[in-house]
């Protein structure tokens, strides 16, 4: 690489340091692209550019593989900030409590100007251990304002203090509590769905298969965004991509290891829901995977076991994309495009 383009790269580095990547995409597309590097190619897939660029950009900051709890939540709060450009200004924005599994939960509803009757209970993403009402508010107020529906954002709770299935019982929880008040929101009860990006794509899907067991309302819609669904079995992915692309084999392994310290509980459908035995019956379902994601293969491996068990699936792999990407909301390209795949989706089926 020449001087000028080490400058550059210094300078978005910089960008970064400084919890704000906007500068790093006011550069020439070119110039973006030579500092991204060449393309890279993996399993078929070449990674989008413009991710690429904020991984090479990230891969020159201090390392930030996770070490403690505390750490690692304030890390996450700092990355979201970073990736998430301006917040949408909404019709209004309220801070609620809702219904956990042993007492009230922080919630959020996120109501935009042109909202129909629909809802998405939303499950933030963070493995169990870290992530907040916080570190999702960019991305449940853009969903919110380009799919004209409401999002209600629920701050259940987190191990290490709370274990599996503690979060999933608290999902549970929030979801009927949010049916059974679905006037108050002003929202229909039959277009209140759920969803969530990472683990709380986990938590979206036990959510709707517990629904059925449990003889609950079901949700209009099940939206799964790069889950992680096994706890217990290795899928290829894993390998493919152990490290660089957001989230990494260690970042797993210690998610797991505090979500579920007894590793007896991994196998239960709460906690796994792959390992489920009868899928039938369950909500429509939106499920989103990303090619350079390490657990691409669960949420792919999950669309296909629905669609067998006769349940009607949209799924899309977003093969130039990694663990995470709805949360890159000041990256170009790719990612609006994957956002808006969804958003357009929301639209149609909640509104």
């Amino acid at each position: 690489m020449n001087p000028r383009l080490d400058s550059l790269l210094g300078n978005a580095v910089s960008a970064v340091q400084a919890n704000a990547v906007k500068p790093l995409y006011a550069l020439p597309t070119a110039v973006r692209r030579r500092l991204a590097g060449a393309p890279i190619q993996i399993d078929g897939n070449i990674l989008d550019p413009e991710v690429q660029l904020l991984l090479r950009a990230d891969s020159l900051l201090p390392s930030t593989t996770k070490s403690n709890v505390a750490t690692a939540r304030a890390h996450l709060r700092t990355a979201c900030k970073l990736v998430a450009g301006n917040p949408r200004e909404l019709h209004r924005v309220t801070e609620l409590t809702v219904r956990g599994a042993d007492g009230q939960l922080g919630a959020r509803l996120y109501v935009p100007r042109d909202a129909g009757r629909g809802l998405l209970v939303f499950l933030h993403g963070g493995g169990w251990v870290v992530g907040d009402l916080d570190t999702h508010d960019c991305l449940c107020r853009a969903l919110a304002d380009d799919a004209g529906i409401r999002i209600l954002s629920v701050d259940y709770r987190l191990a290490p203090e709370a274990p599996a299935p503690t979060a999933a019982e608290d999902a549970i929880a929030a979801f009927t509590w949010a049916v059974d008040h679905a006037e108050d929101l002003g929202v229909d009860p039959a277009l209140v769905a759920v969803g969530g990006d990472s683990a709380g794509g986990n938590l979206a899907a036990v959510v709707a298969q517990q629904c059925v067991s449990r003889d609950l309302s079901r949700p209009a819609l099940q939206v799964l965004l790069y889950p992680g669904l096994d706890l217990v079995h290795r899928r290829p992915s894993r390998d493919l991509f152990p490290e660089g692309f957001i989230i990494t084999e260690h970042d797993i392994i210690w998610y797991r290891d505090h979500y579920t310290p007894d590793p007896g509980v991994r196998g239960d459908p709460l906690v796994s829901p792959i390992l489920a035995p009868d899928l039938t019956g369950l909500a429509p379902t939106y499920i989103a995977t990303g090619g350079f994601d390490p657990l691409r293969d669960d949420g792919n491996e999950y669309a296909d076991a629905l669609k067998a068990a006769g349940v009607a699936v949209t799924h899309i792999c977003h093969t130039s994309l990694t663990h995470g990407f709805l949360n890159l909301l000041a990256v170009p390209g790719a990612v609006q495009e994957a956002r808006a795949h969804l958003t357009n989706h929301l639209r149609a089926t909640l509104r």
